[in-house]
């Protein structure tokens, strides 16, 4: 039989078997998420489902999922939505390869355009970066969630781990860094006169320092923010 033929196209394209957990990787650029009641997706993510599944844009003021619901909107335009139902729901994020964690009573800070999905026992807050007191111009978001449960967080490439400690703070270029230890809170380092010999804003420009005891992921890839309102929904 040739190795072009329909069957062994199926056979190559087919979904692994899946484990029954409620987040899981069907491949390294999609997650599948086994639904049985209610999960929380970044717009515009669902690729496919199957079953009996609607969806529902986040309002500004909704109560549900263990807690207030803010409008979830960053710097790239970045809103959630709401996946009700039993099914299989897959997701995916312009190629983007899919990291999954399981927090078990932790918090973990995300790069508010790097969250993919999260498991409505976790609990969340949007937080927008300040410099020196005064909320940076343009903003960087990110959303830290805490408790136990899923959730999924997108990559460009193959991330790089970094340690924080006390005697060691790491810097990181705010368009490359996906998430970081819930325990830290960067400060925004602006580095003027960077910015000045280039003539124009530049990543590193605007540098997130991280002290403490922790970790950083930074990624192979500089994503700079989409202006709000341009993300297709």
């Amino acid at each position: 039989m040739s190795n072009y033929s329909i069957s062994e196209f199926i056979k190559r394209n087919a979904s692994p078997t899946s484990t029954g957990s409620f987040f899981e990787q069907e491949n390294p650029n999609t997650l599948r998420i086994n639904l049985k009641n209610t999960v929380l997706t970044k717009i515009g993510a669902m690729i496919a489902y199957t079953g009996n599944i609607q969806f529902k844009k986040q309002g500004s003021m909704e109560q549900g999922l263990g807690s207030m619901f803010k409008k979830m909107v960053t710097g790239e335009g970045m809103t959630m939505m709401r996946a009700e139902g039993n099914g299989a729901l897959f997701c995916a994020d312009q190629g983007k390869r899919i990291q999954i964690i399981q927090l078990n009573n932790e918090s973990i800070s995300v790069n508010g355009n790097d969250v993919l999905a999260l498991e409505e026992t976790l609990t969340y807050e949007i937080k927008r970066m300040k410099s020196g007191g005064a909320m940076l111009a343009g903003g960087l978001f990110n959303m830290r969630i805490s408790g136990t449960g899923f959730i999924a967080i997108t990559v460009h490439g193959s991330p790089v781990m970094l340690n924080v400690t006390p005697d060691n703070p790491v810097c990181t270029d705010g368009d490359a860094t996906v998430a970081w230890d819930g325990n830290l809170s960067p400060e925004i380092k602006t580095d003027i006169s960077w910015k000045n010999l280039i003539g124009k804003s530049s990543g590193e420009s605007i540098q997130l320092m991280f002290r403490g005891s922790g970790w950083v992921l930074v990624q192979p890839f500089e994503e700079h923010p989409v202006p709000a309102g341009t993300q297709a929904s």
